[in-house]
């Protein structure tokens, strides 16, 4: 059996293109992961040419699943619960008993990627990066790559996008919310560009210059507050009335329908503040990224296919 690469989160917000990018140009059987087969996202996986989708939880895997399957790579993009770290930790140690010899992950905006980070999964994602690169895990032949992702162009425009419908089904306004500041700059980016960047990785014949990398993935544009605002009123053809910036309202609700710790939970809101900073703007794209895959969708170019969608 041809050695494969592992797909764990192939439905998800980045999972899908890296299996349609790996289906096009890898000679490797793809294995994708879905928890459940009868999803379109899946169904349609199933008509790609070398992927086989398979039923099963990601967490459940183990050493002897990885070595049964082949697996030789594999792509992770963990939920980012509170317990992301004991679960993502589990699949790493599972990979470097079974001898996979790459994992490309996603982690999360680089500047929250710290151990003194006030949102939780910030300091998740530094902890997942930090056992990767201890001795433990050099001894073996799993070599890694950490994908540093701003914040997804979807997420940040999504209340807009969500405004523009309301105001042409209806004709008028609420208040614009925005979790962009009105004048921060930030190189969104989107999530289909990540997947890409994350399947030219796995696609390398040699990955030992990306071992121990974590690579910051921006969008190729930076957008502000004030000009999601401007993108806005082009697509109504009137003012916005009324703009809420740095709006993280919707965490309470978050919160509230939460089972796990509500502090913990709250603590999301922090997560934008780099952002508003002028922290994570296109220029601080990692090198190596525009070099494998650019990320190549704008903002504008998000936001139309989000309302054609």
């Amino acid at each position: 059996m041809t050695s494969s690469i592992l797909v764990v989160g192939s439905t998800g917000n980045t999972g899908r293109s890296v299996v349609e990018t790996l289906s096009k140009l890898s000679t490797k059987p793809i294995i994708a992961l879905t928890r459940s087969l009868d999803g379109p996202v899946a169904k349609h996986f199933a008509t790609l040419p070398r992927v086989q989708v398979l039923e099963k939880n990601w967490v459940d895997i183990t050493a002897e699943w990885l070595q049964e399957h082949k697996v030789e790579r594999a792509f992770i993009a963990s939920h980012i619960q509170p317990n992301q770290f004991a679960e993502e930790s589990k699949f790493h140690l599972a990979a470097l008993h079974a001898g996979v010899q790459y994992v490309v992950r996603i982690s999360t905006t680089a500047p929250n990627v710290r151990p003194d980070c006030e949102a939780y999964y910030g300091r998740n994602h530094w902890a997942v990066e930090a056992l990767l690169s201890t001795p433990e895990f050099s001894s073996g032949s799993l070599q890694w790559t950490s994908l540093q992702p701003n914040n997804f162009s979807t997420f940040w425009l999504f209340t807009a996008a969500e405004f523009i419908k309301q105001y042409r089904k209806t004709g008028k306004q609420d208040t614009l919310r925005l979790v962009a500041s009105e004048e921060g700059p930030v190189g969104i980016v989107d999530a289909d560009d990540v997947g890409r960047c994350a399947a030219h990785l796995l696609l390398q014949e040699d990955v030992s210059p990306h071992h121990k990398a974590k690579y910051v993935v921006n969008g190729p544009a930076d957008i502000t507050g004030r000009e999601i605002v401007r993108l806005v009123e082009e697509h109504i053809g009137t003012r916005v009335d009324s703009v809420g910036f740095k709006d993280v309202s919707f965490i309470e609700h978050l919160v509230a329908a939460s089972q796990e710790t509500k502090s913990v939970v709250l603590s999301m809101k922090h997560s934008p503040v780099p952002s508003w900073d002028g922290k994570c703007t296109a220029s601080t794209t990692s090198e190596a990224v525009l070099k494998l895959a650019a990320p190549t969708r704008t903002p504008a170019e998000v936001l139309r296919a989000m309302l054609e969608g």
